[in-house]
């Protein structure tokens, strides 16, 4: 009975550490491990190049990444820790009853053997059984002497199982506090770091202050130039609208200007790309998000909003950029200097590749997920490789981040 309830009591306690703290602390970890992946990303694909021409702006921008993550990590092992501490605490405090239970018990034992060894010494069992006045009452006696053995047994038994119990119990504790220790050293570490690259990031500052108009002025074309791009998209995918549509015939009444008229084929391949919403694969192997989707102020010139219609995605030189979903190429486009873009049309949806150097596909071409596009251009001044994605709804463009998958 004592056995069963301390069973009881100690799985109980178990199972509510578990639920309490048990899921929490597991994500917990899982984030943590997500977010060191993240900062091994972002030192190899953004600090491993050596920059031939110095841009304090874009230095800058990678350096804050740097520290955001790396701020992220910290407040994740802070997190833990906490969970940690409160787990231990818990622990300890049911050690303190667990080993009460085991003292009573031992306690319990050594009444018995003792009272056992006296009742031994003034009579033995054999003068105990011949005592009896008849036949019954010697088999009741056996019967006791029995029961008694067997309780003795099963006290032991108890015992035996209530210190394991406290054994497991101290390992856990002390498994707890090395865990605990690794992630302190952890937090200091990832603080040391930060505080290196602070340093780093006032020099820049600086920098950047003593030629703030000139950023100002370079940063303003390249919004400029990015919205150029974007509206050119956005003419070609209402062209290529207009084009498919033309060819349509018994047009529906309630087709609308600047949307696919799909067949029924294009709409089973619109709904499979919608059912794969948050789910669809990156369109590169390895690759770290650098610049988020829509409207975001620029972090070092609070006056100057950044408009993203896709995503910015670093990537490792020589790299590919691949196909999220089976479609066809709907069209490619050509900047000034040469770089590609690959629209791929998913029914009334469209992936778009940009910042391509070398194309592996042309215009009507069959496309499968997965299936290699181009290769992504590498700057040779910064040595960066990045791809430009976007994701459209007939003209609307969406968030990329929404539709892949989670990294």
């Amino acid at each position: 009975m004592i056995k069963g309830k301390l069973h009881i009591a100690f799985f109980v306690f178990f199972l509510s550490c578990l639920s309490v703290f048990g899921q929490t602390r597991k994500e917990l970890e899982q984030q943590r491990k997500k977010l060191k992946k993240e900062i091994q990303q972002v030192n190899s694909l953004l600090f491993t190049e050596q920059k031939k021409e110095k841009n304090a702006l874009e230095n800058l921008k990678d350096i804050n990444q740097k520290i955001q993550v790396r701020l992220k990590l910290i407040n994740t092992i802070n997190l833990e820790s906490k969970l940690l501490s409160n787990e231990i605490k818990k622990n300890q405090k049911e050690l303190v009853k667990l080993e009460k239970q085991l003292s009573d018990l031992k306690k319990d034992y050594g009444d018995m053997i003792f009272k056992s060894y006296k009742s031994k010494s003034q009579q033995s069992r054999a003068m105990f059984l011949l005592s009896s006045q008849n036949f019954y009452q010697a088999y009741k006696r056996l019967e006791y002497m029995k029961q008694y053995v067997s309780f003795r047994k099963k006290q032991g038994e108890a015992i035996e199982d209530q210190t394991n119990v406290v054994k497991k119990m101290n390992d856990s504790l002390l498994q707890q506090k090395l865990v605990k220790d690794t992630l302190i050293l952890a937090e200091k570490e990832q603080k040391n770091i930060i505080e290196l690259d602070k340093k780093s990031q006032e020099k820049l500052i600086s920098t950047i202050k003593k030629k703030e108009n000139k950023y100002k002025r370079d940063l303003r074309a390249k919004i400029q130039e990015d919205k150029k791009v974007a509206a050119k998209i956005d003419k070609i995918i209402r062209d290529e609208i207009a084009k498919a549509n033309k060819t349509v015939k018994n047009k529906p009444k309630s087709s609308k200007k600047n949307e696919f008229i799909l067949s029924p084929e294009a709409k089973a391949l619109a709904a499979k790309f919608e059912l794969n919403k948050g789910k669809l694969p990156w369109p590169v192997k390895e690759g770290l998000i650098t610049r988020k989707f829509g409207r975001q102020k620029h972090p070092t010139f609070p006056g100057i909003t950044i408009n993203g219609t896709g995503l910015h995605i670093a990537t490792k030189n020589g790299n590919n950029a691949e196909a999220i979903f089976s479609g066809l190429v709907m069209n490619i486009l050509v900047s000034s200097e040469g770089r590609k873009n690959v629209l791929i049309r998913h029914g009334n949806y469209i992936s778009s590749y940009n910042n391509l150097s070398k194309l592996y596909v042309k215009k009507g071409d069959a496309i499968v997920v997965g299936q290699n596009i181009g290769k992504i251009f590498t700057d040779k001044v910064s040595g960066k490789t990045n791809l430009i994605f976007a994701i459209y709804k007939n003209t609307i463009p969406l968030n990329p981040a929404s539709w892949i998958l989670k990294r």
